[in-house]
């Protein structure tokens, strides 16, 4: 402030208070919450309340996200080997979230943003392994990672 009140304007802006810096992680937190609370508590593995994967209604091969339901559901119930079974990929995805979620969070506490920046290669390692994890899961031998 200047002598007269007004804000200086080579001041710099005042860090908004905790709680705002923590509205955005809280919000994504509560609504991933809340989707696992409600597959949780609706049972994926009784016909009719999810929709058939698409491309396995049309060819009868695995996608990568088949069995994430049943995989989301066994994980909300403590079930962690039947949670791998059902899909592998994204119990190791719900994993990655909680981690990138945890230092989001740290660090929109101590007013620093969330920078993720990821090169080429990063994105071609997931990619690949994703692509192996579906192509494994559909052949014989892939019976351990398929739903």
């Amino acid at each position: 402030m200047n002598a007269d009140g007004a804000a200086s304007p080579l001041a710099p802006p005042e860090d908004p208070p905790l709680w705002r810096r923590l509205a955005t992680p809280a919000g994504v937190l509560a609504a991933v919450a809340g989707a696992f609370a409600y597959v949780g508590a609706v049972d994926p593995n009784q016909p009719g309340h999810y929709p058939v994967c698409p491309l396995y209604a049309l060819t009868g091969l695995y996608c990568p996200g088949c069995g994430g339901l049943r995989s989301a559901h066994a994980f909300v119930h403590g079930d962690l080997l039947g949670a791998l079974h059902d899909n592998a990929a994204g119990v190791a995805a719900y994993f990655a979230f909680a981690v990138l979620w945890t230092v989001w969070a740290v660090r929109a506490a101590g007013g620093r943003p969330m920078r993720l920046t990821l090169g080429r290669t990063p994105l071609w390692v997931a990619g690949s392994a994703l692509l192996l994890f579906t192509v494994v899961r559909n052949l014989p031998v892939g019976g351990l990672i398929r739903p």
